[in-house]
């Protein structure tokens, strides 16, 4: 069990990298989709990549930023990026909505754990490290959507976005409470806040609108 226990630093650590991943495909679908040239969507990318984690580094005052800690993540969202462009172009892709929901739902879930474990471990209240399990995966898809002249999909959506990575730092503590290894916190958290978010798309689970009576 201690061996076990070891994987929890570098589960993490693999795991930031594909959520980075994740919204970076996410990030290069949405530019493609705007037609924005390579350059946009070069930026979009990182963008959508970045922006959350950044965040989250800034809030928690560590520094240097995760991705210059890591220069791997750089490399892996520029030939992501680069690989991804050629295939769409190749291929004649079309980036429809139902497509980019995928990447970006294992993104949701995967940014969460990574969130909401770096705010534990930096000794953060419980709300303030499920906030943190919020921010990280959505404010890189809030960034790249505004950067794409788009109503944030997390805003529009009216299915459950940042509420699945709510519940799901939610699940982590409760799981890291309960004395459950790391490794084991980090994967249910993955799971149940892709899971989520999944869910409601196939369901079509829709939050209540704000309606204004003239």
């Amino acid at each position: 069990m201690e061996i076990i226990d070891t994987w929890g630093p570098w589960l993490r650590h693999v795991l930031e990298l594909a959520a980075t991943l994740a919204f970076t495909l996410s990030g290069v679908m949405v530019a493609a989709r705007s037609r924005l040239d390579a350059v946009g969507v070069y930026a979009v990318a990182f963008v959508a990549a970045f922006g959350g984690g950044t965040l989250r580094d800034l809030l928690l005052d560590q520094r240097p930023f995760f991705w210059v800690r890591h220069v791997e993540y750089l490399w892996g969202v520029l030939a992501l990026t680069t690989a991804a462009m050629l295939f769409m172009r190749q291929r004649h892709f079309e980036p429809t909505e139902r497509i980019m929901q995928l990447p970006d739902a294992l993104g949701l879930g995967l940014f969460c754990a990574v969130g909401v474990d770096l705010a534990s471990a930096a000794g953060m209240p419980a709300l303030v490290a499920v906030l943190m399990g919020v921010v990280t995966p959505v404010f890189g898809g809030v960034l790249r959507d505004i950067v794409c002249n788009e109503i944030p999909t997390a805003f529009r959506d009216h299915r459950p976005y940042a509420l699945c990575a709510f519940l799901g730092g939610w699940v982590y503590l409760g799981m890291e409470a309960l004395g459950a290894p790391e490794w084991a916190t980090l994967v249910g958290t993955v799971t149940i806040t892709a899971g989520l978010r999944i869910l409601a798309l196939w369901r079509d689970w829709r939050l209540p609108l704000w309606q204004v009576e003239h």
